[in-house]
């Protein structure tokens, strides 16, 4: 298993999913929004927030996205590829997108001006993470989950390497690179 830390409980995770599902509920204009998971790190906080959000009484329709950039690397090629489209019909619907980290903000920037141009009437955007120490696209999230520092983030459906995506909490993977960061993690 890599080397990590634990950021952030399961716990911590399941109360910030319920308050995200209401936060969203309330801003709802329909009980029955698209959702848009970007494979492959989103669908695990996407299946948790459909949940929440349906003890809410709100019912999603439910497609995934499949974007990428960065390959088999920790490192951001900086060109962001879709690989798979919604297949749902947007045109005037309530539109969300799901994305497990907003970091450089290229891939959410890219994603969301796609989605935009299918004509939603409505057209929001929540992560679980965000990181704007490393913001490269000026872009925020309609509804984040928490805020992290720069670094790799496994677990919650997340991973490094292929490694890491089952884990229940969210964790801090120590690449050999990022050995000396001089951060310091904890649970909250």
């Amino acid at each position: 298993m890599l080397k990590h830390h634990t950021v952030f409980e399961e716990q911590i995770i399941a109360a910030r999913v319920e308050a995200l599902a209401r936060a969203i509920a309330d801003d709802l204009p329909e009980p029955t929004p698209v959702m848009i998971g970007l494979l492959t790190g989103a669908f695990v906080f996407l299946a948790d927030l459909v949940r929440a959000m349906g003890r809410l009484g709100i019912e999603p329709h439910v497609d995934f996205m499949a974007v990428s950039h960065y390959g088999r690397s920790t490192a951001s090629s900086g060109l962001v590829q879709l690989h798979k489209d919604s297949a749902l019909e947007l045109n005037g619907r309530a539109v969300l997108v799901i994305d497990d980290i907003l970091d450089s903000g290229r891939t959410l920037s890219m994603v969301r001006a796609h989605l935009a141009a299918r004509d939603p009437s409505w057209l929001r955007t929540c992560v679980l993470l965000d990181k704007p120490s490393r913001r490269q696209v000026a872009i925020n999230a309609d509804y984040v989950g928490f805020e992290v520092p720069d670094a790799w983030m496994i677990g919650y459906g997340m991973d490094a390497y292929g490694q890491g995506r089952g884990l229940p909490y969210i964790a801090a993977f120590e690449a050999p690179e990022q050995a000396n960061l001089g951060i310091e993690y904890h649970t909250q």
